[in-house]
């Protein structure tokens, strides 16, 4: 079962909104169509502020954390405590890892949880934080999970997944060759050269080297690994897929007689934009921020100054002021002062690098 919704008009950008997350919550549940109590863990999305998480705990209290037997607690675990926000990917990280926790028969803890946040009161519902390891095995029904992930625009999905059904038959596999590892399905082979001949004369000497290389030597995954971060990438480019020691072999054999194959994939890339700026979003700032280089180079500080006065007539702060922390001036905690002072220090210090003669093709933001 799946739901997204949206936060509508709130308490503002980035404070969530309680209501909608329950809403999400019972609308996943209901296109599932099942009850709070047989899920048995949720991947929070987990902002880790002292704002996001009691509203979201709140949120699953008051609908996962209701009428479920005492003994059968929802747990409650985010993946960012081991890898930090991955803004966009979030809520497909929290997906990978509850698949991985139901392959292994273990739930996760979350990590560097010293106490539940006082903020809360855990005593409205049934659910307790995941704080170590816990074995997950099949009771008798099946195991079920859900991932919530929030957007900073107010937008809220909430997926439930359950364990597939037990096999009912056994599938009969090829014995590998002897030695051999089996693959982990199809793996792609990544080759790149300057030109097409140069290309075609790589896919021969790989095809030469997988023929020489005894079964039990070959690992396929760490060739693969290896051509994408040892070796250079140039503008010919080709992606041979294969299962097996075969299938790479057709592959290379195909790409090397520059003839057609559903396993391999050409292609040119361009390589001349070799520069992107990335202008991170709201809590990439830093303590101090800017100012020995606004003391120290006319040419930031020139491009500081020009964006001050630029947004002088919008707001009723002094972004110097800011920047240089003085009395009276505005905290970077507030958020309708952090998005614009990072503007500011990010184009000048586009401005600044451009100065010495570096030319981005493309300019990339994210707010």
């Amino acid at each position: 079962g799946t739901a997204i919704n949206q936060d509508g008009a709130s308490n503002g950008l980035t404070a969530p909104n309680g209501p909608a997350q329950q809403r999400v919550i019972q609308t996943a549940l209901a296109n599932a169509r099942l009850r709070p109590d047989q899920i048995d863990v949720v991947e929070a999305h987990g902002t880790g502020t002292p704002l996001g998480d009691p509203i979201e705990a709140q949120a699953i209290l008051a609908t996962y954390g209701q009428n479920r037997p005492a003994d059968q607690p929802l747990w409650l675990g985010s993946l960012k405590s081991n890898i930090g926000h991955t803004q966009a990917a979030a809520g497909a990280a929290g997906i990978i890892k509850l698949v991985l926790a139901l392959q292994n028969d273990l739930l996760p803890p979350t990590l560097h949880v010293d106490e539940p946040t006082p903020y809360v009161d855990w005593s409205t519902g049934a659910v307790e934080l995941l704080t170590e390891a816990r074995p997950w095995h099949r009771n008798g029904h099946p195991r079920r999970a859900a991932v919530s992930s929030f957007g900073i625009s107010g937008t809220n999905a909430h997926v439930i997944l359950e364990e597939p059904p037990a096999a009912t038959t056994t599938a009969t596999a090829t014995a590998p060759a002897a030695g051999a590892a089996p693959l982990p399905g199809p793996v792609p082979w990544v080759l790149s050269a300057r030109t097409p001949d140069a290309l075609r004369a790589q896919a021969n000497r790989l095809a030469a080297f997988l023929r020489s290389a005894p079964a039990a030597d070959l690992a396929p995954v760490e060739i693969a690994d290896a051509l994408v971060t040892a070796r250079a990438v140039f503008e010919q480019r080709a992606v041979v897929l294969g299962a097996d020691r075969d299938d790479l072999l057709s592959g290379l054999g195909a790409l090397a007689a520059a003839t057609s194959s559903a396993r391999i994939v050409r292609g040119a890339a361009d390589t001349t934009a070799k520069t992107v700026f990335v202008f991170p979003g709201q809590g990439s700032q830093w303590p101090a921020m800017a100012r020995d280089l606004l003391a120290a180079s006319p040419v930031f500080a020139e491009h500081i100054h020009a964006v001050a006065a630029a947004l002088a007539p919008h707001i009723d702060w002094n972004l110097l002021d800011v920047l240089n922390e003085a009395p009276g001036a505005p905290s970077l905690d507030e958020v309708d002062v952090v998005q614009p002072t990072l503007f500011a220090v990010l184009v000048a210090l586009a401005r600044l690098w451009q100065h010495h003669g570096v030319h981005p093709q493309a300019v990339v933001g994210h707010s």
